[in-house]
């Protein structure tokens, strides 16, 4: 079982090789399959927020919820989609607002 696991594009997945994380890349056509084997296969895996944003909900909440592995979403290389804010969302969840 690899230790780190880092799911989502070529160039960053390159970065984190040289990190000594295990990269995979996430193909287009199986992205829940890939994401789903990485969950197995890590105790810690890093997903770029592109990958994150076309996974179901229930499936990236179910992973997160998850007490075998951690699931962490950092932004993607180019920026174009973006990470969750979950400050902003436990913000809301109590009621309050933002600072």
């Amino acid at each position: 079982m690899a230790a780190v696991l880092y799911l989502g594009d070529e160039a960053t997945a390159a970065g984190f090789r040289l990190a000594g994380v295990a990269p995979r890349v996430a193909p287009d056509d199986d992205v829940p399959g890939a994401f789903n084997r990485a969950c197995r296969e890590a105790s810690l895996v890093i997903v770029s927020a592109s990958v994150a944003a076309s996974l179901p909900d229930a499936v990236l909440a179910r992973a997160r919820a998850a007490s075998s592995h951690f699931v962490v979403v950092i932004p993607d290389l180019n920026g174009d989609t973006a990470v969750p804010d979950i400050a902003a969302r436990i913000w809301t969840e109590l009621g309050l607002e933002p600072p």
